[in-house]
């Protein structure tokens, strides 16, 4: 029997800009220790900006969201837009700024949010081929704003939970590696670092979210 094929959407690297590297890299064990595989892709585009991690003060630089995200794939990464439906069985985004800030501009706008084209494509590709689509920590407001009426969760937030149900969105409050499923759309999401979590339960939550989708398959 093949194993279960994934497809991992990172944002960049590191909380602030980019991806967060802990729901990143706990993604890909338990996608692996599920008895699943893995390919991490990422968009060709520029970061928002650059945060220094220390001070978290904006850096006077450049940086690009598929080269940074190949640091926390070892550089085994490919372009989003070489994404291909019918290759993968699953798709996960882990959370991390990036997600409000590279692939959609929701930390920014809020409800008046766009989310790019190519995220935006590839989670409608999913829908419509009726494939499981996860997303850890703030990336289930890409979910919400592209697929109407589907249920999650972003945890306890009420600003954030109200954003996504202005969305049309049915948000289900929750706590440390709880994961909220909607069978219609096939999507699994948890709350990760929405919640003051630690280390233990971004390992919980993120696979709960893979156990979640590969029922779901």
């Amino acid at each position: 029997m093949e194993k279960p094929k994934f497809a991992v959407v990172l944002a960049g690297s590191g909380v602030f800009d980019g991806a967060e590297i802990h729901e990143a890299t706990f993604t890909l064990y338990a996608i692996l220790k599920n008895g699943g595989e893995y390919e991490i892709f990422a968009p060709n585009i520029n970061q928002y900006h650059v945060v220094n991690h220390i001070t978290g003060e904006e850096m006077n630089e450049t940086r690009n969201v598929l080269i940074e995200s190949a640091r926390i794939a070892r550089g085994n990464i490919k372009d989003l837009n070489d994404f291909k439906v019918d290759d993968f069985d699953a798709i996960i985004f882990p959370g991390g700024f990036g997600v409000a800030k590279n692939l959609c501009d929701f930390a920014f706008n809020g409800t008046d949010m766009n989310v790019i084209p190519q995220i935006e494509t590839v989670i409608k590709d999913m829908a419509i081929a009726h494939k499981p689509i996860g997303a850890l920590c703030i990336s289930p407001v890409l979910i919400a704003k592209v697929l109407d009426g589907v249920e999650l969760t972003i945890g306890q937030d009420a600003d954030t939970a109200d954003a996504v149900e202005k969305f049309g969105a049915n948000h289900k409050k929750t706590n440390h590696g709880e994961v909220v499923v909607d069978e219609k759309y096939k999507v699994a999401t948890t709350p990760c670092y929405m919640l003051d979590a630690t280390v233990v339960d971004i390992h919980d939550g993120a696979d709960n979210v893979v156990k979640s989708l590969m029922e779901l398959l």
